[in-house]
């Protein structure tokens, strides 16, 4: 598997010349000259940018965690701050933040730079944010069958900060929990006392 930086939709790229198209339409329809200087490239980047920030619809994200390993640590994993970009399915307008991910492995662990894979294949597409941690947490458990997962996503959204109700510097905070998590108050702090530090 190639690297987070060679998830490339496939779909933009088959479609480039249509997409360019619309692009250049968009522009004139909201008053833009398109001949001008300035945005003369503009739709041939916007589809270059389209391949890049939607290429995790070119992976199953199950297969972003890669090979497992057998280990006998049963005791908390955690990989915090894995920064994340995505673009909000309602306004196509940018949310961003950070991912923390915690689990207590079973005998199956993952590289933890697979990890940060599993947030790009899951968030470099059109997401919500409780979507994006659900879809972490629940693919952790399926792939990892482990005592426990616990996912918390912090986004700023660009929809809610630069339009509507502009709210810049609000944040959004969504958590998901399986196994021990949920059933563990104990195992939840410890996590979020984790994260924090």
């Amino acid at each position: 598997m190639g690297s987070i930086k060679d998830y490339v939709n496939g779909k933009v790229s088959d479609n480039r010349e249509q997409i360019e198209y619309h692009v250049e339409k968009i522009l004139e329809l909201i008053g833009e000259d398109t001949a001008r200087e300035g945005l003369l490239e503009t739709p041939a980047r916007v589809t270059r940018m389209y391949e890049e920030i939607f290429g995790g619809y070119s992976i199953d994200p199950k297969e972003a965690l890669g090979v497992t390993f057998d280990e006998s640590h049963e005791e908390l994993v955690i990989v915090k701050d894995i920064v994340y970009y995505s673009q909000c399915e309602h306004h196509m307008a940018p949310f961003f933040g950070k991912v923390h991910i915690g689990y207590v492995p079973s005998g199956r662990i993952a590289g933890l730079s697979k990890l940060a894979r599993l947030v790009e294949a899951v968030s470099r597409r059109l997401q919500v944010q409780e979507r994006i941690t659900a879809q972490i947490a629940d693919i952790m458990t399926e792939v990892l069958t482990p005592h426990g997962v616990m996912v918390v996503v912090e986004g700023e959204h660009l929809c809610m900060c630069a339009r509507g109700v502009k709210k810049p510097g609000s944040k959004t905070v969504t958590m998901a929990t399986r196994g021990t998590f949920r059933e563990d108050a104990a195992a939840r702090a410890e996590f979020l006392a984790l994260i924090k530090e």
